[in-house]
């Protein structure tokens, strides 16, 4: 067992931040989704969401403009993702470092947004970076969170200050704060910029604090999930048979998992998307109601 950062510091009582391990990375996330469904804490949630809303219409922009120079800066943007080790959150081997770094998952993004994702931009399927590992192989639980922990540096540590000054003991004692130059997503001239932060130090290292609720265990949004519910639910619909009693027969999901075109992964989530959204359904649409109305969370 590790120690938790209220214990490192001897705060007392329920506090606003994820309590983390501080010696040790925490196997949580932090989730986009679950700062869009959430109604605080304010000035930070409204400032994180404004960030990854214009870095993914930046970037999905870029990506249907024949502008090769608005191409060439999302490119650009896509390779700035350092690993976000300040959180103490996800496994360094499921990580930027465990994928070839940031480059490497800048370019899946980048290909898929040019090639797979393109229709689904093209009719308005795909709105949000959080969507982005409903699609893209290779952008999971982790990937997904260390991105959004890097286009959101900036209100998380404009929290993290809030916190230093809410709480006392962070700086009592032997405890020290430092000054860091961090890269930080300017939402106003869409582009990385640099930004001094004062941040809380354990063992020398720089710790940041994020909202508890914006931290958890899993993405909301997430393949399986989006498999599981809303792609499986429109495969059913598709081949439901009505008897001439009027009964609908639907083929249980299990037996669809084995059909050709139906078998779990990426390549079958965006056909079946794309499929039912030639229909006049959007998937992506219904699944975000779905996860709005089972785990929506605490301010």
């Amino acid at each position: 067992m590790g120690t938790s950062i209220t214990n490192h510091y001897g705060i007392q009582g329920p506090v606003p931040f994820a309590d983390l391990d501080v010696d040790c990375d925490n196997p949580k996330v932090l989730d986009a989704h679950a700062i869009r469904l959430s109604t605080g804490p304010q000035p930070y949630r409204h400032d994180s969401v404004r960030c990854f809303d214009t870095f993914f219409d930046t970037i999905s922009r870029a990506a249907m403009s024949t502008s090769a120079t608005a191409q060439n800066h999302a490119k650009d943007l896509l390779k700035r993702f350092e690993e976000p080790w300040e959180t103490r959150l996800g496994m360094a081997a499921s990580g930027f470092a465990g994928h070839g770094g940031s480059d490497d998952v800048g370019s899946w993004i980048w290909d898929a947004l040019c090639t797979d994702l393109e229709a689904l931009l093209q009719v308005g399927v795909l709105k949000h970076l959080e969507e982005l590992p409903l699609f893209v192989e290779g952008i999971g639980h982790d990937i997904t969170s260390d991105i959004t922990t890097r286009i959101i540096f900036g209100p998380l540590a404009d929290f993290t200050a809030s916190m230093l000054a809410q709480y006392p003991e962070f700086t009592a004692g032997s405890h020290q704060v430092g000054t860091f130059q961090r890269q930080v997503w300017d939402p106003n001239n869409r582009t990385w910029t640099d930004k001094t932060v004062t941040l809380p130090l354990v063992d020398g290292k720089p710790l940041l604090l994020m909202p508890s609720s914006w931290v958890r265990d899993t993405l909301l949004m997430h393949a399986g999930r989006f498999y599981e519910t809303s792609v499986l639910s429109y495969a059913q619909d598709e081949q439901s048979v009505v008897t001439h009693d009027g009964k609908v027969i639907r083929t249980p999901k299990d037996r669809l998992k084995t059909q050709h075109g139906l078998r779990r992964g990426r390549d079958t989530i965006r056909a079946v998307t794309l499929r039912a959204e030639s229909a006049g359904d959007d998937l992506v649409d219904l699944f975000r109601q779905f996860v709005a109305d089972r785990y929506r969370p605490a301010a």
